[in-house]
């Protein structure tokens, strides 16, 4: 593709992502520095409308960023009342008391939210103190200065053909030129897998390791309803092999989040994690629960889990990585929001600083030490050793050393084990399948199980077909030659969204079909190929799923 011409603009700051990691920094931008030029770019049509979150918040970020939150009106009006952890067997439950649970896994005083809603809100605030926010305009590609930074992006491309060239309509998108650039994409973005890449992020840290989580938006009936209880489970029907559970959120209007986590290290290929989810729905205790009830919203997206020994150096010449983009999710707690919310003031504030020093494009070394010594190092460092165990150990031992860890790191503040390397990426993980057995899953039946089409339309997912597949092979014949016949092509039954087929015809050769009008942008494909074939960028903006209130 020749040369394109583009118009420019110049800001001090940009930021890619209206999460709460890059809402946080605009606001923060602001506060510190009035007259700084911010702007942020959303991928999604509209700010919200690509986050998905469990979500029980834990208020510090919120508290830090804006104090005066519950005056302002921010969207968190569900405090948890009751905490539930329960292990499953098929037919039975067994409650844990809370007293055995680390004082770190308290939910007191923490809030069920729409995470969608609550940057709708952030995004209001932000844009009240000057900030510009610009839903739509995806990002598709790096600038980078004669020295080797980075710049800006492109933002705004529309209207190319299936093999990339220009369309009729084609649009060639703006340069948006920084000071610096905030990369808050959320996990496994496709801009922060580039400068991780060019340089060198990861390069003194453990491997990212990633689970796979699905949610479900569920009205039911109000005698079932118990408006701030939380609920989460391990056991069933995973079993015992595999770690992952459940979470089940009572919110108001009769509404409940039921959710399911499936950690992304496991072995067998014929594991299929969209019907874990659907296969635990039918649980006497969930079933109970939803009985009568109504689905009105599906979604799903990658988790971070490898904490604190997987975060790579989250500043570079020129920009940082926030939030998600770096992994901030503390593992058993289930949470990173007020992870990503201090990430991003901690950048805004090292931004802040530097220009007010005179320097711009340079590496914002303040931000990598502020994250990894501040609260989210802290919040991050005494849990380290959780997903490490999980997946040496499995669920039981890691559940039981796990917690023995982080009891004794509340008294003695310090890890016995020190600090435990994960070993394997995800996509190692991946057995041959040869070495497993075909998992035979019961038929959803319409009312408590559905199967993935029918729930992708409950995502308001939409896709321009005129567009290049976002979805990009390294190299199109691996599917069909390398894994089809060693590990049962897994793209199969690992994407929630029913994008990947293999279909076969008699009389013809397998062929590996792509419906990426169907992806939700979770990225499990770009994590869990065992080739690593498979390379998610972001489509054109506004495309994707629309969620209402995830």
């Amino acid at each position: 593709m020749t040369q394109v011409e583009r118009e420019s603009m110049e800001y001090d700051v940009v930021i890619v992502g209206a999460g709460p990691a890059g809402l946080s920094a605009a606001i923060r931008l602001k506060q510190l520095d009035s007259d700084l030029n911010v702007v942020v770019l959303e991928k999604g049509s509209e700010v919200g409308a690509h986050i998905l979150s469990g979500a029980v918040l834990d208020p510090s970020g919120l508290n830090a960023l804006i104090p005066d939150w519950k005056e302002k009106g921010a969207p968190l009006n569900v405090p948890v009342k009751e905490d539930n952890f329960l292990v499953l067997g098929e037919a039975g439950k067994l409650r844990l008391p809370n007293w055995i649970m680390p004082p770190l896994m308290n939910n007191h005083g923490n809030y069920i939210v729409s995470m969608g809603n609550v940057c709708r809100w952030m995004a209001e605030q932000a844009e009240e103190l000057g900030v510009e926010v610009f839903p739509g305009m995806a990002c598709s590609e790096l600038v980078y200065g004669d020295d080797g930074a980075l710049k800006g992006v492109v933002a705004g491309e529309f209207g190319k053909n299936p093999d990339g060239t220009p369309g009729p309509n084609y649009e060639p998108g703006m340069v948006l030129y920084g000071k610096y650039v905030f990369l808050s994409e959320g996990v496994r973005g496709s801009l922060s897998k580039e400068v991780i890449a060019k340089y060198r992020l990861a390069a003194d840290c453990d491997v990212p390791k990633f689970g796979l989580g699905m949610k479900e938006i569920w009205e039911v009936k109000p005698e079932n309803h118990n408006e701030g209880e939380v609920t989460h489970t391990m056991g069933w029907p995973l079993g015992w092999k595999n770690s992952g559970g459940s979470f089940i959120y009572h919110l108001d209007n009769n509404q409940v989040y039921v959710g399911y986590i499936v950690d992304l290290n496991y072995k067998n290929p014929y594991l299929f994690p969209y019907m874990e989810f659907q296969r635990f729905k039918h649980h006497p205790e969930v079933a109970k629960l939803l009985k009568g009830a109504k689905r009105v919203a599906y979604g799903a997206r990658a988790v971070t889990k490898g904490g604190f020994q997987s975060i790579p150096q989250s500043a570079f010449p020129g920009g940082a990585l926030l939030g998600c983009s770096v992994g901030l999710v503390n593992l058993p707690r289930i949470k990173g929001n007020h992870n990503a919310m201090l990430s991003g003031m901690a950048a805004a504030e090292a931004a802040v600083k530097a220009i007010k020093e005179g320097r711009a494009n340079d590496t914002l070394a303040d931000y990598d030490v502020a994250l990894r010594e501040g609260p989210v190092g802290k919040d991050l460092k005494r849990v380290r050793n959780v997903a490490p165990l999980n997946g040496k150990l499995g669920p039981v031992g890691g559940l039981a050393l796990g917690g023995f860890d982080m009891w004794f790191q509340s008294i003695f503040k310090f890890s016995l084990f020190g600090t435990l390397s994960h070993g394997k990426t995800d996509a190692k993980a991946t057995e041959a399948a040869e070495k497993h057995k075909p998992i035979d899953y019961p038929k959803p039946d319409g009312t408590l199980s559905f199967d993935r089409l029918t729930n992708v339309s409950f995502s308001m997912t939409n896709h321009e077909e005129e567009q290049p597949c976002h979805l990009q092979l390294q190299d199109p014949s691996l599917p069909i030659s390398v894994n089809l016949p060693e590990f049962a092509e897994p793209a199969q039954r690992y994407c929630p969204a029913g994008v990947y087929e293999v279909v076969e015809e008699e009389g013809k050769d397998p062929r590996f079909v792509i419906n990426f009008q169907n992806c939700v942008h979770c990225k499990t494909c770009d994590i869990k190929d065992p080739s690593q074939n498979i390379n998610w960028v972001t489509p054109q903006g506004g495309d994707g799923p629309n969620y209402p209130n995830m």
